[in-house]
C-alpha cells in the first residue's frame, strides 16, 4: 500500500478533477503491475496495473489508494476490468467520497467473488485526495493558506522587502506545492509589490500544465505590463467594478464578482472557480488577503515556511492580517500538525478544523 500510495503522489497536479489515486498488483509476493491515474479520459490506476500485469493478474491481490469506480464517466467502470480479470482481492485504503461510487465500488467487486479489504494507507490516502474529496462532495475548491515567514512572523522588512526570507529548498518546494494545485491566488496589493510570475519553476519534473493564475483586484489595478501575463498559461482577474477592457486586451480573463464593503465577496469567488472544476486553490497572500479568507473561516489547510532569520521593526508587515481573533481563546488552533525540515527552513502543515 505504501508504494501504491508513492505512485499516487505521481498523479497530484496532473489529473484534476480526477482522484489521484496509486495501484499495484501483487502475486506470489511479486509485484506484476503497477499505475497510477493518468490525465482525465485516460486510463485509472487499476486499468494501468491491469494491463501491465496481463493474464497474470488472474488470482493476484490489488493494493489500491482509493475505491475503484463503479460508473462510467469518460472512462467505463474500474470494477467491471478487476472482476473480469480474475483478481483474487483487493485491498483498500479509502473509499470514494463521490456520491457515484462511495460504496457502489466495493459492492460490486463483491458481487463479483472479489474479497475486499478496507483501511490499510487510510490517514495518507485522505491527504493525497482531500481536494478531490472537498470538490466532488460541496463543489467548491479546497483552500489552502501558504506564506513563508520570518522566526518573529514577518513577511518582509519595514521598507517591504521580501526577497528571500526563506532558502532555495524551501523556495523549490513552494513551487513543487504549485505544481499540485489547480490555481494560484494572490491578492492585487502583492501583485502590485512583487510583480510575482505566479508559474511552476525549478523543480525537478515540470508540470504538464501550469496552474490558473487568479488576482482578486477589487478596482481592477493590475497593469497590462504585469510579468504574469507574458507567462504560459491562463490569468484570472477578479474584480467588484467596472471591467477593465486593457487588462483583457493584455490576455488576461476578467470577471465581475459580487462585492463586501467594495472588495471582491471570496465565497462568491471560489463558488465560480468550483463551478469551473478547479478542485484546489493555493492562496499566497498578502496579509489582507489571506486575513480575509481566515476571517471567513474558508481556509481548509495550512502550510508555512519558518526561516531561522529574524527581521524585526514595528512597521514589518505579518503574514495574516483581518480582524483576526480579539481573545486568545478564540485564536485559530491548528490540528493534525506536522513538521519538516526544509534545507535551513521549517515547514509547518496543519488543518484548522479537528475534522
Amino acid at each position: 500500500m505504501q508504494q501504491a500510495l508513492g505512485l499516487a503522489r505521481k498523479a497530484l497536479g496532473k489529473v484534476s478533477p480526477n482522484p489521484a489515486v496509486g495501484a499495484v498488483l501483487v502475486k506470489d509476493g511479486i509485484v506484476i503491475g503497477q499505475g497510477f491515474t493518468q490525465a482525465p479520459g485516460e486510463d485509472h490506476a487499476e486499468i494501468v496495473a491491469l494491463q501491465v500485469a496481463g493474464e497474470a493478474a488472474r488470482g493476484a491481490t490489488l493494493y489500491v489508494t482509493l475505491e475503484p469506480c463503479a460508473h462510467h464517466g469518460r472512462t467505463p467502470p474500474c470494477v467491471d476490468a478487476i472482476v473480469d480479470a480474475g483478481v483474487a482481492e483487493v485491498c483498500l485504503a479509502t473509499m470514494d467520497p463521490n456520491p457515484k461510487t462511495d460504496g457502489k465500488g466495493k459492492a460490486a467487486l463483491e458481487a463479483g467473488g472479489v474479497q475486499v479489504l478496507v483501511g490499510d494507507g487510510a490517514e495518507q490516502a485522505l491527504e493525497v485526495n482531500e481536494t478531490f474529496a472537498k470538490h466532488v462532495t460541496t463543489g467548491e475548491p479546497f483552500v489552502v493558506a501558504k506564506f513563508a515567514m520570518s522566526l518573529d512572523g514577518k513577511i518582509a522588512t519595514a521598507t517591504g522587502e521580501s526577497r528571500w526570507i526563506t532558502g532555495v529548498m524551501a523556495r523549490r518546494e513552494a513551487h513543487r506545492l504549485r505544481a499540485e494545485y489547480d490555481a494560484v491566488m494572490v491578492g492585487i496589493g502583492t501583485a502590485l509589490a512583487d510583480d510575482p510570475r505566479l508559474t511552476v519553476r525549478d523543480v525537478d519534473l515540470p508540470p504538464l500544465h501550469q496552474p490558473l493564475r487568479v488576482v482578486v483586484d477589487s478596482r481592477g489595478r493590475l497593469p497590462v505590463e504585469a510579468v504574469m501575463l507574458e507567462e504560459d498559461g491562463q490569468t484570472l482577474v477578479a474584480v467588484a467594478g467596472v471591467l477593465p477592457v486593457m487588462l483583457q486586451a493584455a490576455g488576461a480573463e476578467v470577471v465581475r464578482l459580487p462585492s463586501n464593503d467594495g472588495r471582491v465577496d471570496l465565497p462568491s469567488l471560489l463558488g465560480l472557480l468550483g463551478e469551473r472544476g478547479i478542485t484546489s486553490v493555493l492562496v499566497e497572500g498578502g496579509s489582507q488577503l489571506l486575513g480575509s479568507f481566515f476571517d471567513l473561516g474558508l481556509v481548509d489547510k495550512v502550510v508555512a515556511f519558518v526561516a531561522p532569520v529574524v527581521i524585526g521593526g514595528a512597521g514589518a508587515p505579518a503574514p495574516i492580517g483581518g480582524a483576526g481573533a480579539f481573545n486568545l481563546a478564540d485564536a485559530l488552533r491548528l490540528h493534525s500538525v506536522r513538521y519538516e525540515v526544509v534545507g535551513n527552513d521549517m515547514m509547518v502543515v496543519g488543518y484548522p478544523r479537528g475534522d
